[in-house]
């Protein structure tokens, strides 16, 4: 059994003793266990009370442990089902394709009827995110060039003038946040093995942290407890992380696309998270017969053997892909007219939009999908695709109102634009 250190703790002194063997008859010192090998030499004597606590950095992976873990989940991850394989949905699939290419927009939000497919093609979005550089053994995925989504060490030592950081590409990570995680897990907190090993303070990173420059996927986001959607909040709001815990503070970036799916019948989602998501992607359940039965046999084809289907969309897989990386490429050189700009801010004044988010993200992914389509213009046609998508869920509620509010944005935008 581990030797416990004399330290503040919340815990009482009679759950202290429970913990310690029986043949002990008091609590044992950090110099027992110091003497005893259990912390090293360098360390002895030193307490664990607040004013003496050594602070360390981050508790990071080395570069062989970062590679060694990621070529053993490679080799252990279960087949995602190919993206260019699911057939329908259009909306959600470009809705998501367009986050990927400008991370800016700000996500996406899917809801619709339960087993229509919302999760599996999120997840099979996995294949599709291109490589990224970034600094080598980095919990945060810090990058290089970028000071912006470095995590503190790496600007620390950027700011010194250490040009000699090692950097590799990785692809964008995709990270699960699941409905019973707790607080701790998902922002972070005290590394105890090292508090107690070593005798130092060092930061244990979570869900957030590796979220970074990737995608954080909630599936039954409505479901989600509030105080994990606070901390969502916070971090979608800033772009950071700011922990206060423990004797702990540490802020590191946290930059994600924020995508959530969930069945409106399970209940709302808050409206300060829903103005979070860039996007809203409506998901129905298909009612055309011939359609229904190729899913069904494309779904039974890749349960009898998922390798086999996988490579029989390698080609399209690859394609898509490609096209991909090109729009990220060509984003930065996609103009919108000026004209076109005050008719889409006009049509989100006379729909009574909150905010200026709705402005922004609808001109983001008009440019997106021109980038997306190998244009370096945006037209009436890209605007008319994107933007019930971007305003649908801004709208206020009203109870009274029978019509969908993408209808709604529709019949203003053809108002204005007409």
């Amino acid at each position: 059994m581990p030797l416990l250190p004399t330290m503040a703790s919340p815990f009482s002194t009679s759950a202290a003793r429970a913990l310690v063997p029986a043949s002990t008859s008091r609590p044992l010192s950090l110099a027992a266990a110091a003497s005893s090998g259990r912390i090293p030499a360098s360390r002895k004597g030193l307490g664990f009370r607040r004013g003496r606590f050594t602070v360390c950095n981050v508790a990071a992976p080395t570069a062989a442990e970062q590679e060694a873990k990621a070529s053993s989940a490679k080799e252990s991850q279960r087949p995602v089902y190919p993206f260019a394989a699911i057939v329908g949905q259009d909306e959600m699939k470009l809705c998501l394709l367009l986050n990927v290419i400008d991370p800016k927009i700000g996500g996406v939000m899917i809801m619709g009827d339960r087993g229509t497919g919302k999760s599996t093609t999120v997840r099979s979005l996995v294949d599709l995110l291109p490589n990224i550089r970034v600094v080598v053994g980095d919990p945060f995925n810090s990058d290089p060039d970028d000071p912006e989504v470095m995590g503190p060490e790496v600007r620390e030592r950027v700011l010194q003038g250490d040009t000699g950081l090692p950097v590799t590409t990785a692809k964008i990570t995709m990270v699960d946040l699941p409905l019973g995680a707790t607080e701790d897990r998902v922002c972070g907190t005290i590394d105890i093995e090292k508090a107690l090993t070593e005798g130092v303070k060092a930061f244990e990173p979570g869900l957030l942290a590796k979220a970074n420059r990737g995608i954080l996927y909630v599936d039954e986001v409505n479901l989600l407890d509030d105080h994990l959607v606070d901390v969502l909040l916070d971090s979608a709001a800033s772009g950071w992380n700011t922990v206060e815990r423990e004797g702990i503070s540490i802020s590191h970036p946290a930059r994600f696309i924020l995508i959530g799916s969930g069945n409106p019948e399970e209940g709302e989602l808050r409206p300060q998270l829903l103005d979070r998501f860039g996007m809203h992607a409506q998901v129905g359940t298909v009612r055309d017969a011939e359609l229904r039965v190729k899913i069904v046999e494309e779904r039974a084809r890749f349960d009898r053997d998922p390798k086999a289907f996988r490579d029989s969309y390698k080609e399209e897989q690859e394609k898509l892909q490609d096209q991909i990386s090109s729009a990220r490429s060509n984003l930065g050189a996609v103009q919108i007219d000026h004209d076109l700009r005050v008719k889409i801010s006009k049509v989100c004044s006379e729909l009574n939009v909150d905010g200026l988010r709705g402005d922004i993200v609808t001109n983001r992914a008009a440019k997106a999908l021109a980038s997306l389509k190998g244009r370096d213009k945006v037209t009436v046609e890209d605007i008319a695709t994107v933007i019930p998508n971007c305003l649908r869920h801004r709208l206020r509620k009203d109870p009274l109102e029978s019509i969908d509010s993408g209808l709604l944005v529709i019949e203003k935008f053809y108002e204005v634009f007409s």
